[in-house]
């Protein structure tokens, strides 16, 4: 795993806001492409906190990959799955949790990270997210020859509710720490940490 860099939070701004997070995780939500498991990884080693990608929850509790879930079962079955995996993985916290690109849009998974987490929404802009879902093959919804209609036709529905999320952040194509020293900041003031990261030495 890659260390965190010179740049993230101290190891005692990092504690202050596990301690105020009570119990809670940081849970990662927006669209497929939008950096969750990268970003979430790196968030994770910059708290101290385990991380977990939902996805692959899913795909270990059902011994099969993704697609073969939206294959063999369909996309009810799978959603029904995520929002029992995302259940427990909010029962079992602290942690950083990387939901999948529809998982917020549940009501039920909504309710339950808002009882037990801090929702941060990785915006991104359609052009970065079709950048990085193009060298990806394990998403069903866009493997419908026309990703980019897709992504647009997603945004335009899921958008107005990752817009509830606690925080938003933009997901950048910028170096992936500097996205996380974003988030930081962003729960740091929602917590009411002061000072999360060390000013630059003179």
């Amino acid at each position: 795993m890659t260390p965190p860099t010179h740049e993230t939070l101290p190891r005692e701004g990092a504690a202050e806001i596990v301690e105020r997070l009570g119990g809670r995780s940081v849970v990662l939500v927006g669209m497929p492409g939008a950096g969750k498991t990268t970003v979430g990884r790196r968030l994770g080693q910059v708290l101290g906190l385990p991380f977990v990608d939902a996805d692959h929850e899913i795909e270990r509790a059902a011994a099969m990959t993704i697609p073969e879930i939206f294959a063999l079962h369909g996309e009810a079955a799978f959603r029904d799955g995520e929002k029992r995996v995302i259940a427990r993985l909010l029962a079992e916290g602290p942690r950083v949790i990387a939901t999948g690109g529809g998982a917020f849009m549940a009501p039920e998974t909504r309710d339950a990270i808002a009882r037990n987490g801090l929702s941060v929404w990785l915006k991104a802009e359609v052009e970065t997210l079709l950048s990085r879902v193009k060298r990806r093959s394990n998403r069903p919804l866009l493997a419908n020859g026309d990703p980019e209609g897709t992504l647009r036709a997603l945004l335009a529905v899921r958008e107005p509710v990752f817009a509830q999320a606690d925080i938003t952040v933009r997901s950048l194509d910028i170096p992936h720490d500097v996205v996380v020293n974003a988030i930081v900041d962003a729960v740091g003031a929602r917590l009411g940490v002061d000072a999360a990261r060390p000013a630059a030495a003179g």
